[in-house]
């Protein structure tokens, strides 16, 4: 009886004891769950900087993963920032200092660039966009040219960023540079390493609009291309809209192609002439997909075709356009479409000036679109805003070409001075002051439909590695042109194996306020000694004081109680 009263009362002891510990095991857990709230991240969008090869020549950020501390350009000179995450607003970019942290290959956790909201597609234009164009323009081609050892990203500033940058300076003005002891902002970036781009492909889109044979007319009917690359190269690719580079002239080939069907859809204004419309891969690649599709058409196709028109960049000019050219300017046919292109802009009350090139067969590199043709000698011609061709993997799509630094006047005007010449020629009225495509008539240049794919395309990123063989975006080119055009079809074609593209462009980062080591140790001190304070408390009130006394008293030895 005593043994079972006994067993009784220690259980009733340890349930009692356990009782007054659950308020405790309460208060912990509120405790942790408060610490691991106050450690809540702010979540902000980044854009890797682009990797790749030539040749096996590394270019680009080689890293992607970060987990360091916050650091800005008020750091103190010789501080060692081999830990810490550089940000660099664009307005306060000191392009010469990265240029040496980059030539002298200086260690730096990483490198976080932050860009004006207008630079975010279908961000607002402020007055100072052309100074800040022009410093993103060489920021971009100094990383895109350069080997960069440590992981570099992009975002938009806002008000998160903003104030993370604005205590971030203030304590490296004061000297206190962050770290694991001094506390400041963690910035966190967990992803996988890059990894290549196993065979990239390039798509290319074509459709026709076949002419009208005369009665009896077993002749070839000759045919006129007009062609346009559509995908783009920048800095970041999951920001690479290219809206003028060369959105803008997608957006005039479509619409030519509008215009066109409408004539040809009636057999009584079908022209004598075979339109043949494409949209080109690989234009910032030495405009690859241009000369693979040239070559997978059958030569007696290719000879058929009387001259190309390439758009480039047709939407961001004012008073001007530049027709560029590799033959002669004396070649017959080349004054011919220039003649008609000049007629026709008189009419519309802007001007078109003639640029030639000439191209060097020995050397593989082509600076326009055109020359892929003049290469198999086909009489072409680029149409562009442009008035000097773009450096290899340059101005191809850059971060400063968006949607709100495009004209779409400029483009309507563009698509009137290359519909309008075509007609012309197809119909026989070169030299007549005869509009086709006037405004408000039937066969009036829309708009709407303009601004609409303007706006779509300006909201796409569209670098070739990236786009998979079925993207959205190439299935609505290719509806688009079937809506227009017949006999739509799609090439795809592996891309040159000198370029390897490594995977990915967009990432989350975490940017976490923490404290100090010695702010966190005095914390913890004090929430131990309350912690115990209240448990000595609650078993006190509850048991009493011998209780307290003999849950910290050592348990006797095994021996002495088998003694």
């Amino acid at each position: 009886m005593s043994e079972d009263k006994n067993s009784k009362h220690n259980r009733h002891h340890r349930s009692t004891l356990f009782d007054s510990m659950y308020p405790l095991v309460a208060l912990t857990l509120a405790l942790v769950a408060c610490v691991e709230l106050c450690d809540a991240a702010t979540v902000v969008d980044v854009y890797r900087l682009i990797q790749y090869d030539i040749s096996g020549a590394p270019f680009g950020s080689r890293f992607s993963s970060l987990n360091h501390h916050a650091a800005s350009l008020s750091f103190h000179p010789g501080a060692d920032l081999s830990r810490s995450v550089l940000i660099l607003p664009l307005r306060d970019l000191d392009l010469a200092f990265l240029q040496d942290y980059i030539s002298q290959k200086q260690s730096l956790g990483g490198l976080l660039i932050l860009l004006p909201q207008m630079f975010r597609p279908g961000g607002n234009v402020i007055s100072e966009t052309l100074g800040l164009r022009r410093l993103l323009g060489q920021l971009e081609k100094l990383l895109i040219h350069s080997n960069i050892p440590f992981p570099v990203y992009f975002a938009f500033e806002n008000e998160e960023t903003d104030a993370m940058l604005a205590d971030v300076k203030k304590n490296d003005a004061l000297g206190q540079q962050a770290t694991a002891t001094t506390g400041g902002y963690k910035l966190v970036i967990s992803v996988s390493e890059p990894r290549k781009i196993a065979s990239p492909t390039i798509t290319n889109i074509q459709g026709w609009l076949p002419g009208s044979r005369a009665e009896g007319d077993s002749n070839q009917l000759p045919t006129i291309a007009v062609v346009a690359s559509y995908d783009t190269f920048g800095a970041a690719p999951a920001l690479s809209v290219g809206s003028d580079s060369n959105g803008s002239g997608v957006v005039a080939l479509l619409e030519v192609a509008r215009l066109f069907s409408t004539l040809y859809s009636n057999p009584k204004t079908r022209g004598r002439y075979n339109l043949l419309f494409a949209l080109t891969s690989g234009g910032p690649y030495n405009y690859e997909g241009t000369q693979k599709w040239l070559k997978s058409l059958d030569q007696r196709m290719r000879e058929s075709i009387d001259y190309a028109i390439c758009l480039n960049s047709v939407g961001s000019w004012d008073n001007e356009l530049l027709v560029h050219v590799s033959k002669p300017p004396e070649n017959a046919y080349i004054k011919q479409i220039f003649e008609g292109f000049s007629n026709v802009a008189e009419d519309l009350g802007f001007q078109v000036s003639l640029k030639h090139k000439k191209i060097n067969i020995s050397n593989s590199r082509v600076a326009w679109e055109h020359e892929q043709f003049s290469r198999l000698r086909v009489t072409a011609a680029t149409v562009s805003g442009l008035s000097a061709p773009p450096e290899l993997l340059e101005s191809a799509g850059s971060l400063s070409d968006t949607r709100q630094h495009v004209n779409e006047d400029a483009i309507i005007k563009g698509v009137k001075l290359v519909a309008e010449s075509l007609a012309r020629h197809i119909y026989g009225h070169q030299g007549k002051d005869i509009q086709i495509f006037a405004d408000n008539s039937s066969l009036a240049v829309n708009p709407f439909y303009v601004r609409s794919w303007l706006d779509s395309l300006s909201q796409t990123p569209r670098v070739a590695p990236f786009l998979s063989k079925n993207e959205p975006l190439i299935m609505a080119l290719k509806k688009e042109l079937e809506d227009y055009t017949a006999e739509v079809s799609i090439q795809q074609e592996s891309l040159d194996g000198i370029f390897t593209f490594y995977d990915s462009t967009k990432a989350s980062l975490n940017i976490y306020q923490v404290a100090s080591v010695t702010f966190d140790l005095l914390l913890l001190l004090v929430l131990g000694s309350y912690l115990i304070m209240l448990f000595s408390f609650l078993v006190i009130t509850t048991r009493g004081l011998d209780d307290l006394i003999s849950i910290f008293r050592r348990p006797p030895s095994r021996k002495m109680k088998m003694a």
